[in-house]
């Protein structure tokens, strides 16, 4: 099973977004599921309750900052993650994402999930 459909599928058992993207690396990772869990439990509803970044793409970045680490500068790679999310969704931020203001939403989570690890694997290239 692929990367996407691994985080997806966390998503829809109970993990929030962010939880549900690491989730998807823990193995090659070396992270336990308890680790994961506790280090991505405050980012349900984004940051902030919906304030700020999507969790989704929170959870991607821990996942590149771990991986890219002592290899090449993280920041650059963080912000070609952040463009690509933000070209997929419409929006890197969860508010915007559920449409809470607008009415309108923008990319749901399961597709939000989905979209991190694709930009994820594409940063990572």
């Amino acid at each position: 099973m692929d990367k996407k459909t691994t985080a997806v599928r966390y998503k829809r058992n109970g993990c929030n977004c962010c939880q549900a993207v690491i989730m998807a690396y823990r193995d090659e990772l070396g992270l336990s599921e308890s680790d994961v869990m506790r280090t991505a439990a405050a980012f349900a509803a984004g940051m902030g309750c919906m304030q700020a970044n999507c969790g989704a793409l929170i959870g991607a970045g821990i996942v590149l900052g771990i991986k890219e680490y002592g290899k090449s500068p993280v920041p650059p790679k963080a912000r070609k993650l952040i463009t690509r999310f933000t070209e997929m969704c419409g929006s890197d931020t969860c508010i915007e994402l559920k449409g809470v203001l607008t009415g309108k939403v923008l990319c749901s989570c399961d597709d939000c999930v989905a979209n991190a690890v694709e930009a994820l694997e594409e940063t990572l290239k």
